[in-house]
């Protein structure tokens, strides 16, 4: 099999030549060890091992080295939020790059772009959700862009909301930033958000026509202080703090009233675009939270038995598989996204400290220096959810 070593550009400020020589030996090591690794110690596929087996569980795997390294870089693709831009911003560490996804029993075939674009000609391809969403879509169009650039032709005041066209192909690709996927609002004075249990979120459905794709998503966003309406009554909170009188069902009851919305939405609308649906995306603070110190400082990824979802995540998780496990019914075309698994295994691939350009330059104590641990450096393990996604939706 022919190797081949993709490098990652280095930060634009990467001024010395002497720094830039110790990177350029360390990558040049890193895919040595790997080569050798996967040639000497990794055993063929079987002719069987095709990932389009109706017997192949993409959701159940490992991660195994891969030489190749990313389809992109930071500087091949100039469409990365600066948050995610982990190289751009000083991360030394390279290893995180050089991982793919490997399920049990099968391979997955890498993200090949030409052939996507191909697929998708004439299609509109939506994203639903909130930041971990454009993480997503972000991925995708770096992946994308290394055969056609795209073209913006919308966004909203936020810049949340947007939406791209691929003009040789007449490939549409949109984001749609609804981050509760019902209704909310913030009242003026008030530090809670409204969720009306019984609305859907006007931003997307009135869009949902169009869409040939949909990947929507939940998210962390439930976890915040909300009051819940209902029939036009306020019915309870989740994280109130005892205020208003209210009774406190917890993020589970709104998540799940949400959920089982979109799936009567999509039961009986006359539209039937194919629905995916990706489950939660798992945190990997540590010592603490977003706001409380917690970090995230590994450089490898985890074995199976060394990772532990935490109790919200769980819980998320279980009501995204007791509202759409068995969720094919008919003329309904929808698959389930289990990612979470995979991205369990991944706490080597997040920002950390890295989400600001060089975060420790003037700080005394690096234990202030805040870390994100839920987003996805880019390019990163995010990319390989484009894997599973394709072979999903469009070789099954």
């Amino acid at each position: 099999m022919e190797q081949q070593l993709t490098l990652v550009l280095l930060p634009k400020d990467a001024s010395s030549s002497r720094t830039f020589l110790k990177f350029f030996l360390y990558f040049f090591l890193v895919a040595i060890a790997y080569y050798f690794f996967i040639s000497l110690d990794s055993p063929p596929l079987s002719p069987s091992g095709d990932a389009s087996s109706s017997k192949c569980d993409l959701f159940t795997g490992e991660w195994i080295p891969d030489p190749s390294g990313p389809l992109y870089t930071n500087l091949s693709c100039h469409h990365i939020q600066d948050f995610q831009n982990c190289m751009l911003n000083g991360r030394p560490d390279v290893n995180y790059l050089f991982w793919r996804w490997k399920p049990s029993g099968c391979d997955l075939p890498k993200f090949n772009p030409s052939q996507f674009l191909e697929r998708v000609r004439n299609k509109w391809w939506a994203f639903i959700g909130d930041s971990i969403a454009s993480n997503h879509v972000q991925s995708l169009i770096c992946i994308l862009s290394q055969v056609e650039e795209m073209v913006e032709i919308y966004h909203d005041k936020e810049f949340r909301s947007k939406v791209w066209r691929f003009p040789s192909h007449n490939f549409t690709l949109s984001i749609v930033w609804s981050p509760f996927l019902v209704k909310s609002e913030t009242l003026d004075g008030s530090s809670e958000i409204q969720l009306y249990l019984d609305r859907l979120d006007h931003k997307w459905t009135h869009q949902y026509s169009n869409f040939d794709y949909v990947v929507i998503s939940g998210g962390k966003w439930f976890l915040k202080e909300t009051i819940f309406h209902e029939n036009n009554t306020v019915t309870g909170c989740h994280y109130c703090h005892g205020k208003y009188n209210l009774t406190d069902f917890g993020y589970d009851y709104s998540y799940r009233k949400t959920l089982k919305l979109l799936r009567s939405f999509v039961q009986s609308s006359t539209h039937k675009p194919l629905v995916l649906f990706r489950t939660t995306t798992p945190d990997h603070f540590e010592y603490g939270e977003w706001n409380t110190g917690g970090y995230c400082n590994r450089t490898m990824p985890f074995k199976e038995d060394e990772a532990k979802l935490k109790t919200v995540d769980d819980v998320m998780r279980e009501v995204e598989l007791d509202v759409f496990q068995n969720f094919r019914e008919g003329s309904i075309k929808f698959r389930l996204l289990d990612t979470t698994g995979m991205s369990l295994l991944r706490p080597d691939g997040h920002p950390g400290p890295y989400r600001h350009p060089h975060p420790f330059a003037g700080v005394k104590h690096r234990s202030s220096v805040q870390n994100d641990c839920l987003h996805w450096c880019l390019p990163g393990p995010i990319d390989s959810w484009n894997d599973v996604m394709v072979e999903t939706i469009l070789n099954r």
